[in-house]
């Protein structure tokens, strides 16, 4: 845990909890190592990990583009600072907000099904996103590279696609493959390559080869950059990789403080961070590391809980801690991505603050919301018109 505990102390007091932190050193180190392992590849930030502005600055001066795949992205992505060219559309279901939106920043559009080649912007750059049909070990939820999928077409599909879209004028670069996130085989990646190699008669040569992303943090990145290199030289392409959690799920964590405890056969931790703060655990069953940070004599098993009036809406279930206490706090870790990102304000729960540890100081990059602000655009009577 790099960021001390007097540090998180500090945070807590002055900014509050729930509060995500990050590590500014490990969000650089993350880059690093794919930029590294990746060389020659561009590398292009998958927003919807972590949207905070703030990061997206940071990778874009690290020469990190970004895979969008909303308008609100989209602006994001443009408010960051992007050059021509370092943005991607992707998306199942894009409006067509959001295609006049990628033309105006230049973007290319990860076509996903064969009726989108009726809707693009004139003399769009394009990639086909092929849907390998492949093994995924992840949860069921975050397997897009699985046959039963709403993600991308056919292999038999990519073809005919991909004629229509330059018998339409469109500029097509290549092919997107993207398997799914938290992918715990490494295996799976070189199978889904050997799938999308299985079209190289077809395709003849490519511009480019997108694979995505999906590693976990602690992945051998070496050996599946390796094995994407070599699919991407098949075909005589650039290659492209679309990483999120990797990048950033390592530098987050999600600190909250305990509200008391109860014993009713099991032993609740009772905490004031929750499902609407952090939904992984509810939404994915993702476990997630504990840091408690008080020390106590005697520990037990708990389950810690949020405060919603749900029952999913548990943190953990069955783990060891030390005997907590009213104002305790615990930090939840690898919360980085898909934290902060899908927070919501359910329950009319304030979206927590946000804050970037310097290695000496905290830099408060998102202010938590507060309860007014929750009905700020919900109109009264007089206003609606009624």
């Amino acid at each position: 845990m790099p960021i001390p505990r007097h540090a998180l102390t500090e945070a807590a007091a002055r900014l509050g909890t729930p509060l995500y932190v990050y590590d500014a050193a490990e969000l650089d180190a993350a880059a690093a190592r794919v930029q590294a392992a990746f060389a020659g590849a561009q590398v292009f930030y998958a927003v919807k990990a972590n949207p905070n502005l703030h990061l997206l600055r940071r990778f874009a001066a690290a020469g990190l583009g970004f895979e969008c795949v909303s308008l609100g992205e989209l602006a994001r992505a443009q408010a960051a600072g992007v050059p021509v060219g370092g943005v991607i559309l992707n998306g199942p279901a894009k409006t067509d907000a959001e295609y006049a939106a990628a033309a105006r920043l230049g973007a290319t559009i990860v076509v996903d099904r064969e009726e989108e080649a009726a809707l693009l912007p004139p003399g769009s750059r394009v990639l086909v996103r092929v849907n390998p049909g492949a093994a995924v070990s992840t949860h069921d939820h975050l397997a897009t590279g699985a046959a039963r999928s709403k993600f991308g077409v056919t292999p038999e599909q990519v073809l005919p696609l991909m004629e229509r879209l330059r018998d339409e004028g469109h500029d097509v670069l290549g092919l997107h493959v993207h398997i799914g996130s938290a992918v715990e085989r490494e295996g799976d990646f070189a199978d889904a390559f050997a799938r999308v190699l299985a079209l190289r008669p077809q395709t003849g040569k490519l511009g480019v080869l997108n694979v995505g992303g999906g590693w976990l943090p602690g992945a051998d990145l070496g050996t599946i950059a390796a094995q994407a290199r070599q699919a991407a030289a098949a075909f005589g392409a650039e290659l492209w990789v679309e990483p999120g959690r990797y990048l950033v799920a390592s530098a987050g964590w999600l600190l909250t403080r305990v509200v008391g405890t109860k014993r009713t056969g099991r032993n609740f931790c009772l905490v004031d961070a929750g499902m609407t703060e952090f939904l992984r655990p509810m939404l994915y069953g993702a476990s997630h590391p504990l840091y408690p940070l008080w020390d106590a004599l005697a520990s037990d098993v708990w389950d810690v809980a949020g405060p919603a009036c749900e029952s999913g809406d548990m943190i953990a279930r069955g783990v060891t801690l030390p005997t907590p206490q009213r104002g305790h706090l615990l930090l939840i870790g690898e919360a980085g991505a898909y934290g902060a990102s899908m927070s919501s304000t359910y329950l009319s729960r304030p979206r927590p603050a946000e804050a970037l540890w310097t290695g000496s100081e905290w830099q408060p990059i998102r202010r938590r919301e507060s309860v007014e602000s929750l009905w700020t655009l919900e109109m009264a009577d007089s206003e609606s018109g009624d």
